[in-house]
């Protein structure tokens, strides 16, 4: 059994200029103003169309990202429709030693210390629902079976590829102090990645 801490990791290979250009031709065409882009324009006319609401332009990009997370935040990303997602099949991954995933990883959770009796207690958890599983496994249960005893904190993988409009809903959403606080800790690292890329399209978010 291993504690791992959440990550995740933009997939694609973005260049942000090319993106703020694209969407500034499709701004632009909705108002006949192409004659007007010049070598600098975009991120003055994108700001402008934020400000205003105006966002459908944005879903002319997207963005394909990776969660390296517990099984309890993806049902929370996966509530956001408007996006295509692979996961992590608990029902076909076997678990167990003898697995092709080699045992059992679980997410460290953000809101306990190492040191507190929350985090002790739900070390043993993990421990007896390691046990209980791999005692199913073995004794002739499927994965599909087994799995009814596995716990939210579970690790598990998730492709997420949204539009640029979707992603700035999601993080308004995620990134909130309404937010769940492990979804919060991996939307806020998310975030922080985008505005790195793109931080005339996200830098407005706060979080």
């Amino acid at each position: 059994m291993n504690v791992v801490a959440p990550y995740v990791e933009i997939l694609d290979t973005l260049d942000g200029a090319q993106i703020l250009k694209k969407i500034e031709l499709a701004g632009r065409v909705c108002y006949k103003s192409e004659g007007r882009i010049t070598e600098g324009s975009a991120e003055k006319f994108i700001k402008n169309l934020l400000k205003r609401g105006h966002e459908s332009v944005l879903e002319h990009e997207k963005i394909t990202v990776r969660f390296v997370c517990d099984r309890g935040v993806t049902h929370e990303i996966v509530r956001h429709r408007v996006a295509s997602y692979s996961q992590e099949s608990s029902r076909y991954c076997n678990y167990s030693p003898d697995g092709k995933k080699g045992g059992m990883n679980f997410i460290k959770p953000c809101f306990w210390s190492e040191d507190s009796e929350e985090y002790r207690l739900w070390y043993e958890a993990m421990e007896n629902a390691e046990r209980s599983y791999n005692a199913l496994i073995a004794m002739g249960a499927k994965p599909e079976e087994a799995r009814d005893v596995l716990p939210n904190s579970l690790k598990t993988e998730l492709v997420m590829t949204a539009n640029l409009r979707e992603w700035r809903h999601f993080f308004k959403m995620r990134t909130d102090k309404a937010a769940h606080p492990q979804m919060r800790e991996v939307a806020n690292m998310l975030l922080q990645k985008f505005r790195e890329e793109v931080p005339v399209i996200f830098d407005d978010i706060e979080a």
